[in-house]
């Protein structure tokens, strides 16, 4: 008899992507499994960047702090190209993180596993684990459109192999999963890619490329930064890791990992010391002697390319490598698989309590794949630069420094995370920009320091705005004068009628805390003259909620957020951030129209 269960969600894959999701359902209280394929997690080598957008999006899951520990941290970039003598030499240095709003001016650099640990470990500490080792081996999805509309049914059948031990005889056990969603994270070969059909649209380049991860005996004098070098034997990415360890990235010579016979990569001459003897070459006059301890080390070709779909009627999604691929150097890889299950998960949180209609599920194609295509383009001219040839005078059709520089710094929005702007959409209204031009809607809300009405305690903006599935309101409520404050009053009465969104769609879990909302007022002036009791009691759910936008007590932090946004200290502002820390609408208090139609175009209505 085969056994046959049910679940709201079920996620194949359990690597970064898979894991983010899994973490955020947790959370949310969604009922879910999540399988995998390995009997174990990641030992070694992998993706190992963490970027900027990536650390903040970590911190709203209460993640980031044992990374910030554990990992390296890379704040500057140096750069070398051919010297006279045909050896190589620094060029330059620059800030590796470049966006000035980067609330971590730095990336961070730990092996997957780690990351993947964090996951898990949070996991378990709410009582799920990942079911290993599984394999799906069919799918398939009902074709009656009611049964697709309808977010209570299970439309999805998934038949699950329980993989035996590579010692046993024993035929695999088979297990029927009936499942609302399910969310391919299975990588770039992915088996649920595959099974729905959807191709993979993009080229293979010719670069080959070495990595190795291993403690380095070298007179490099940056080492311990990340390196761009430009060499006549071809170019090389040095990324300090944890510990003493770094990873170098080497482009190989067809010559020395092609079989001439067949026209492919030959695995075996891909050992560590074919990679450092490549590596000698390279930095030459600088010395690379024979590492005592090697890690991990592989080889690739430079592959982009985009998922032609990234669901198939918002029932089955794919997300991470399983729907765009690229090469490591650029450091996108697993931030951007990470980023698509933080985009998708707390849209399913609010499908599956009934709060938000299952079109909303559409905006993760629209979102993640215009995202995903805007990488790969920015992968292949980063890539052709860097595996490009350097100028030299027998060479003058070579990469310069000056070139190469300034796409660096040019990218540097986009490489961090922090450049992401999603367009217009059911949750991206740019109607009010004007009311905070400085606040982008369809990125993510800027870092700023305010600190409390209560305690006068400096708090970072983006520390209230937890993964919590719930939008935040952040309520620029201005100078409170006395007429201010009647107008304050008014708007809390208005936004108490029945018929105002916070009433609607406002659904609260057991009377105590709101499921869909969280109010966060931002008050003008000085921390000695506000009183946070002046305001409406349903503008200050918690004491710790009401925020001022003056400096701390050392007069060193916060301060000057009304003028960095563009907001007006006479008006009342309301500024809705996404779950996912994005912000989706402005509007000011006379526009509460505005405000009902957004969140109506999404969102259903209490009965």
């Amino acid at each position: 008899m085969v056994k046959e269960s049910r679940v709201d969600v079920l996620i194949i894959g359990a690597g970064p992507s898979g894991l983010m999701c899994a973490n955020a359902l947790a959370g949310a209280g969604v009922d879910f499994r999540i399988i995998d394929n390995r009997p174990v997690g990641v030992a070694a080598g992998q993706a190992d960047g963490i970027q900027p957008r990536t650390i903040e999006v970590l911190q709203s899951y209460g993640l980031a702090d044992s990374l910030l520990k554990d990992g390296a941290q890379m704040y500057l970039c140096a750069f070398y190209n051919p010297g006279p003598d045909g050896g190589i030499e620094r060029t330059g240095r620059a800030p590796d993180v470049t966006a000035p709003s980067a609330r971590y001016p730095f990336k961070i650099t730990i092996d997957q596993g780690s990351i993947e640990s964090l996951f898990i470990e949070s996991m378990k500490s709410q009582g799920v684990s990942v079911d290993r080792p599984m394999a799906p081996s069919s799918l398939e999805i009902s074709e009656d459109p009611e049964e697709l509309l309808d977010p209570s049914a299970y439309p999805v059948k998934v038949v699950l192999d329980h993989i035996p031990s590579s010692d046993s005889d024993a035929t695999p056990e088979q297990e029927i999963v009936h499942a609302k969603f399910v969310l391919g994270a299975d990588g770039a070969h992915s088996w649920v890619r595959k099974n729905l059909g959807f191709s993979m649209d993009g080229e293979q380049t010719e670069y080959i490329w070495g990595v190795i991860d291993f403690v380095p005996d070298t007179d490099f004098p940056d080492i311990r930064n990340r390196a761009a070098i430009h060499s006549l034997n071809g170019s090389c990415m040095i990324i300090p890791r944890e510990g003493d360890k770094v990873r170098f990235y080497l482009q190989m010579a067809d010559k020395d990992v092609m079989d001439p016979e067949t026209g492919r990569i030959d695995k075996r001459k891909v050992t560590a010391e074919n990679l450092i003897n490549t590596a000698r070459k390279t930095f030459h006059p600088y010395v690379v002697n024979q590492p005592k301890e090697v890690d991990w080390c592989s080889i690739y070709i430079i592959g982009q390319r985009v998922a032609s779909n990234f669901s198939k009627h918002e029932r089955v999604f794919i997300a991470g490598d399983a729907c765009h691929t690229h090469s490591p150097k650029a450091g996108q890889g697993m931030n951007a698989s990470m980023n698509d299950t933080h985009n998708l998960a707390w849209k399913l949180a609010q499908v599956l309590r009934g709060r938000a209609d299952i079109s909303l599920l559409k905006t993760y194609e629209f979102e993640r794949r215009k995202y995903a295509q805007a990488l790969i383009d920015f992968d292949r001219e980063f890539s052709a630069l860097f595996s490009g040839k350097p100028r030299t005078s027998e060479n003058q059709e070579g990469v310069t420094h000056e070139q190469f520089l300034r796409a660096f710094q040019a990218s540097g929005g986009f490489s961090s995370g922090i450049g992401v702007h999603y367009s217009p959409s059911a949750i991206v209204d740019t109607i009010h920009q004007s009311c905070a031009p400085e606040i982008i809607i369809g990125e993510r809300m800027l870092p700023q320091i305010f600190v409390r009405a209560a305690d006068a305690r400096p708090v970072d903006i983006q520390d209230m705005l937890p993964a919590d599935t719930r939008f935040k309101l952040l309520l620029f409520v201005g100078l409170l004068t006395s007429e201010q404050l009647a107008n304050v009053r008014r708007l809390a009465e208005e936004l108490q009628l029945p018929t105002s969104f916070l009433q609607k769609y406002g659904y609260s879990d057991q009377g105590k805390t709101q499921s869909v909302f969280d109010i966060i007022p931002i008050a003008a002036g000085h921390k000695d003259d506000v009183n946070f009791l002046d305001l409406p009691p349903v503008f200050r759910s918690h004491w710790s909620k009401v925020l001022i936008d003056d400096t701390d007590v050392t007069g060193r932090l916060g301060g000057g957020a009304y003028s960095r946004f563009g907001i007006d200290e006479k008006e009342i502002t309301m500024v809705v951030v996404r779950p996912d820390g994005y912000v989706g609408m402005i509007a000011p208090s006379t526009a509460l129209e505005s405000m009902d139609k957004y969140f109506g175009s999404f969102l259903i209505g209490k009965t």
